[in-house]
């Protein structure tokens, strides 16, 4: 077979004629984009129909006189990040404050210090007053209370009153410094996964004013609240959940959503190894009743029954029959330990060692349970109380009346 040299010869000078036209091509067509964009895009912008804006700055030589440098011109691209997030931090933001617990101090040098801090919501402004709602535990055992406002100042604070049971307590303060006062939101409109805003000072006031973004996790989670420190839980705090971070100094700040409105106080976090991304929040629809009372009274008006008492599930097994005298079908309840005289029980009948089965016509399994009905009543209200006294069903009518805390 005779090969062709020529024909081979112009196949490959083809070839290469081929592939580089293709290169000049590229290169081409790529400058004239680029060309395209550096002018077209300052027009567009011009037109407001980009969705931001573009400045075009000069780069000043060594001399400082403000000739353009040979070379492409320098484009600073200012973008708009306002967003709703934004928009609610920059709304609420001065409405959440910085809470300092001062306690004395003994020793030589006698006085106050601080002994701890946390966070509050401003969320009423009256005349020349306004009030803020923090946590209990915040201000527990305080001798002094002062308030961080948003730009750093420190005004004095006097406690109104607070409630040990959920965790809430009300301070009153001089209003004139005061900028911005939050709203409450509807906390039962509120969906898991709807985005909301924790604001606090996580760690003390070197991060006041820090803002986390998080989900609603789940609402209505029972947490079991231990209010008399005797290690037994006596109550079950409803809370929503979030996995906005909530740290130590978080306590008492506002859980806020995309509207700006609060609709719950940060109060506790799930501090394990294994557990990260829970935090805790009264919903402000509990929260709204105690704070009223806490204002208007300086105390929670729940109504009591007067009574010391103990889970049969505390008991031993072997005082159920033997001391309590119980039928051996009644394993849940709450045995009286002790009665105030002057009572709604001591007036009603009930004696130490009864045991309660039934309140207003709904089974008492423990202290949590009948808490929980108790405290959903109002003072004045009466109530049937079905009762074991010396293995025997009995029923009483109780009138309810007012205390500060206990049953």
């Amino acid at each position: 077979m005779e090969f062709n040299h020529d024909e081979e010869k112009y196949d490959q000078e083809k070839r290469k004629r081929s592939w580089k036209s293709f290169l000049i091509s590229s290169l081409a067509g790529a400058a004239i984009g680029a060309l395209l964009t550096v002018f077209a895009l300052p027009y567009l912008s011009e037109q407001g129909l980009l969705p931001y804006k573009l400045q075009v700055i000069e780069l000043r030589n060594r001399n400082g006189n403000g000739t353009k440098q040979q070379g492409a011109a320098l484009r600073n691209v200012s973008v708009n990040v306002s967003n709703e997030v934004t928009n609610v931090v920059s709304k609420v933001s001065d409405s959440v404050v910085g809470v300092i617990n001062l306690q004395k101090t003994g020793g030589v040098w006698d006085g106050t210090g601080e002994a701890g801090t946390g966070s509050g919501v401003i969320y009423k402004k009256n005349g020349k007053t306004a009030y803020i709602v923090t946590n209990h535990h915040v201000i527990a055992g305080a001798s002094q209370i002062e308030v961080s406002l948003n730009d750093g100042t420190r005004i004095q604070a006097k406690l109104i009153g607070s409630d040990k049971l959920m965790d809430l307590a009300v301070l009153q303060v001089n209003s004139n410094k005061i900028k911005a006062v939050a709203d409450f939101g509807n906390s039962d409109q509120v969906k898991t996964g709807e985005p909301v805003i924790a604001i606090g000072n996580p760690l003390g006031l070197q991060f006041s004013g820090s803002v986390t973004q998080g989900i609603i996790s789940g609402t209505e989670r029972a947490v079991p609240v231990d209010s008399d420190g005797d290690g037994q839980p006596d109550w079950n705090a409803e809370v929503l959940q979030t996995d906005a971070a909530i740290n130590p100094g978080n306590s008492g700040g506002g859980l806020f959503n995309i509207d700006g409105k609060v609709i719950g106080i940060n109060s506790m976090k799930i501090a394990e190894s294994a557990v990260e991304g829970i935090g805790l929040s009264i919903p402000a629809n509990l929260a709204i009743p105690v704070i009223h009372d806490l204002e208007s009274y300086g105390e929670v008006r729940r109504p009591y029954l007067g009574i010391e008492m103990k889970s049969l599930a505390d008991i031993a097994s072997y005082h159920w029959q033997e001391t309590l005298k119980l039928p051996k079908d009644i394993t849940s309840g709450v045995a009286i330990m002790g009665v105030q005289p002057i009572s709604p029980a001591g007036k009603a009948g009930l004696k130490k060692l009864d045991v309660i089965i039934e309140f207003d016509g709904e089974q008492v399994y423990d202290i949590v349970d009948l808490r929980k009905e108790l405290y959903t009543k109002n003072v004045g209200d009466t109530v049937k109380i079905k009762y074991m006294r010396g293995g025997k069903e009995k029923t009483t009518e109780v009138k309810l009346s007012r205390s500060k805390l206990d049953s």
